[in-house]
This record gives structure tokens, C-alpha cells and sequence, in this order.
């Protein structure tokens, strides 16, 4: 997740001096621990839950007996269930509090989470995965904007930080650690296991977030959003951004949703728990998206879009050898180039959006998470298909769709440039 995220009402930055009576926290300061931990926690819970099956395809698909396109949908439910909901708890939070959506939607994605590993057949499972991504989409809808409320300027980003920090923390641990489990235990006690922290950090969450004090509740005014929405959906440059950033996570859903299936395959036929380690590899995200905005600097928003999109077609060409290092090496490059293009596309939105920049980031994490469910559907598909190789292709025409739209996008800029400053962006 971006920490341009969804939700903040607040225009970050706005503020370029904070009086000494400035009473918003600050490291050091009162609460401001408690508060940086307990969102740090959040993080985990989200993406641990929301992830949860990813590494546990292969033991879904043969205990229910269906392919790699139909055990799909249970990773597709959740993150598309996240992408309709994020607007409307955007909303929400503004309405009844940044602390009371956050803490409601971790108690039903956490209540669900509990259900989860006794459901009787895959279609309750995808059922009950739905509604947990629909409930996740609180969080992301309200800690950007409780810390832009509650956290004084300054220390904005590193809070911030905390936060995406347990993301990456949870959607990776929560791989890993389902991998492992189930190698010994089934897929079932893997996904128990999940619940169980993810019931750990909801309660810590609660019990060490501090209560908001600089929080003003707003109305729902659907005219209002709606007229905002659409008006972020008329620029052609924010349209862009949000195709980028679908098309990105379209690769890197359908990577990492079939990649289980590869490895436990010939010729590699590696054990669950190596398969589920093989998410460590996000941990070189982790470094590509920090050192984006040096890309951007050096190479210009469109010149880092390029490499990044290089980065991760290399990385899915060198995937197709039977050889596990090649293998490997692809993972990395296609994770490193795909962070990389993500860092750059969702700091570009907040940065173009003068106004409504909730509701503009709102819009990318949705295009961000639909990507995300298309391309575990449709990778799937391409695997069930044609092998690995369809879903290379999938991902190669998706990177082609990002190198399409940033030449449309420079072509667009200099004829912007042509015609005056206003228009170029």
C-alpha cells in the first residue's frame, strides 16, 4: 500500500509551521509509541488476512479437487472485495471517526478469519473471503488519515512508514508462516493460525491506540463525492496512473498466486514450507520502493516508469527456465521492478490531485486491488491453460500496457508543453 493512501482529509503538507503548542503527537512525545505500534499491528493483521491463501493454493486446489483458475478466486474475493469497498469506508471514516472504522472493520475481518478455515466447500470459502476483503477496507481508508490528524508534520512520513512497514511485515510473514504450517499441519490449521494473530494484533491495536483529538466529523454528502470522484476520473493524467498501477498488480498478483503451483510442480517439486519461504523475496520490494523517489529524480517520472517496467518484464523471461536460480533471479527482478513502478505511480497521484486527494488516492488503491484480483484470476487461467509460460504472457502484456501508456502519457506532456504551462503536467 502507498502511504499517499485512502481516506486523508487532510492536504499533507499544507501546514509549513507548527507552533510550539502544537498538540498533535510527535516521537518522544506522549502516545505517540503506542500509537506507531498499534497501527504497526494493524498492518500485519490486514495483510496477513488478506493474503492468507496465496501460498496455500496448491493444497486448496487438491483438497477441493479444482484448478488453479477456481482456487484463485479465494486471493481474487479479497482483494476485490477491498477495491469496491475502499470508497465507501473512505467515506465512512469521515462521517463516524478514523478509530471507530479502523477498529470495526478489524473485528469483522478478524470474526470471519475464525470462520475461514471451516469452510465446507470453495465456495464458502471465497464467500467468506469476500466479505473479509470488504472489511479490510477500512484500514486503508482511515490510518493515513488519523495520522494526518493526530501526528504533527515532521514526523508524518515516519509514521507513515510504521504502518506500510506492517503491511509488507504482515503480507509476507503471513505467506511464510501458512507455508510452513501446513507443510505439517493442512491448510486448514495454517489459515487457524493466521486468525489467531491476526485476533492478537486486532486487540493490542485497540487496547494501544490512543483516541483521536483533532478529529472533526463531516457529513455523508454522496453528491459531493460523487462529483469529486468524477471529476478525478476526467483527468486524463490521474487515469493514467491508476491503469499503471492496475496493470502493475496484474502482473504481480498473477505471479505470486500461481508461482506456488510452479515450484511444487516438476521440475522443481519443492515442499510447502520452501514454496511459502519463497515470499521473502519481498523484502527486495521493500528497498526498490525506498530508493523510487532517487529514480524519479534522476530519470524523471516517466524515465523510472521505463525501468521499472523493464525490470519486471526481464524478471518474468527469466522465469521461464527450468532452472530454480533463473527462477529465483526472476521472482527478484519482477518484485523489485514491480514495487519500484508502484512507489512511482501512487506518489505521482497525490502529487497531480490539488484536491480530493482522499478520494484520488481512494481511486488508485481500488484500480491498485482490481489489478490485483484480475491478475489472479486470469494468470490462473493462463496457467491452467497454457503452463507457466500463459502466465508469463499474461504479465509481459500487461508490462507492455504500462511501457503504452507512459509513451501516450510523454507524447501528451510535450504537446502539453507546446501548447503552454497550465496543461503540462
Amino acid at each position: 500500500m502507498s502511504p499517499a493512501s485512502t481516506g486523508a482529509s487532510t492536504t499533507v503538507g499544507a501546514v509549513t509551521s507548527v507552533p510550539s503548542s502544537d498538540s498533535r503527537m510527535a516521537p518522544g512525545g506522549p502516545g505517540y509509541r503506542r500509537m506507531s505500534f498499534a497501527l504497526f499491528l494493524a498492518g500485519v493483521a490486514t495483510f496477513a488476512l488478506l493474503y492468507s491463501t496465496q501460498a496455500l493454493l496448491p493444497l486448496i486446489s487438491g483438497e477441493f479437487g479444482v484448478a488453479a483458475s477456481e482456487a484463485s478466486w479465494t486471493v481474487a474475493a479479497a482483494t476485490g472485495g477491498l477495491a469496491l469497498f475502499v470508497l465507501p469506508m473512505s467515506a465512512l471514516s469521515e462521517r463516524y471517526g478514523r478509530r471507530t472504522v479502523m477498529t470495526a472493520s478489524l473485528a469483522v475481518a478478524v470474526g470471519v478469519g475464525v470462520l475461514v478455515p471451516f469452510a465446507p466447500s470453495l465456495g464458502w470459502l471465497v464467500v467468506l473471503r469476500g466479505v473479509q476483503g470488504a472489511a479490510l477496507a477500512g484500514l486503508p481508508a482511515s490510518a493515513t488519515a488519523y495520522l494526518a490528524e493526530e501526528v504533527r508534520p515532521r514526523a508524518l512520513i515516519t509514521a507513515i512508514g510504521l504502518f506500510v512497514a506492517g503491511n509488507s511485515v504482515g503480507g509476507m510473514s503471513g505467506r511464510v508462516i501458512t507455508g510452513w504450517v501446513a507443510q505439517e499441519w493442512g491448510w486448514r490449521v495454517a489459515l487457524g493460525v493466521i486468525g489467531a494473530v491476526a485476533v492478537a494484533c486486532a486487540v493490542a491495536f485497540r487496547l494501544l491506540l490512543p483516541a483521536p483529538k483533532h478529529f472533526a466529523p463531516g457529513s455523508l454528502r454522496p453528491r459531493v463525492l460523487a462529483r469529486t470522484v468524477r471529476d478525478h476520473l476526467a483527468n486524463p493524467l490521474l487515469c493514467r496512473l491508476y491503469a499503471i498501477g492496475a496493470l502493475f498488480m496484474t502482473v504481480f498478483g498473477g505471479v505470486y498466486t500461481v508461482i506456488g503451483y510452479r515450484l511444487t510442480e516438476e521440475p522443481f517439486s519443492l515442499p510447502q514450507g520452501i514454496v511459502g519461504s519463497i515470499f521473502l523475496v519481498y523484502l527486495v520490494g521493500t528497498v526498490s520502493a525506498s530508493t523510487a523517489g532517487r529514480l524519479v529524480g534522476r530519470l524523471g517520472r516517466r524515465g523510472a516508469l521505463y525501468l521499472a517496467g523493464g525490470t519486471t518484464a526481464t524478471g518474468l523471461l527469466l522465469s521461464l527456465a527450468d532452472s530454480l536460480p533463473l527462477v529465483l533471479l526472476g521472482l527478484v527482478l519482477i518484485t523489485a521492478g514491480f514495487f519500484a513502478g508502484h512507489a512511482v505511480a501512487s506518489s505521482a497521484v497525490s502529487k497531480t490531485a490539488t484536491t480530493g486527494r482522499a478520494q484520488a488516492s481512494a481511486l488508485y488503491q481500488s484500480a491498485y486491488y482490481i489489478g490485483s484480483s484480475a491478475g489472479s484470476t486470469v494468470g490462473a487461467t493462463a496457467f491452467h491453460a497454457g503452463g507457466w509460460a500463459g502466465t508469463v504472457g499474461v504479465g509481459v502484456l500487461a508490462v507492455l500496457g504500462v511501457v503504452t501508456i507512459t509513451v501516450f502519457g510523454t507524447r501528451a506532456a510535450r504537446l502539453a508543453a507546446r501548447r503552454g504551462p497550465v496543461a503540462a503536467h
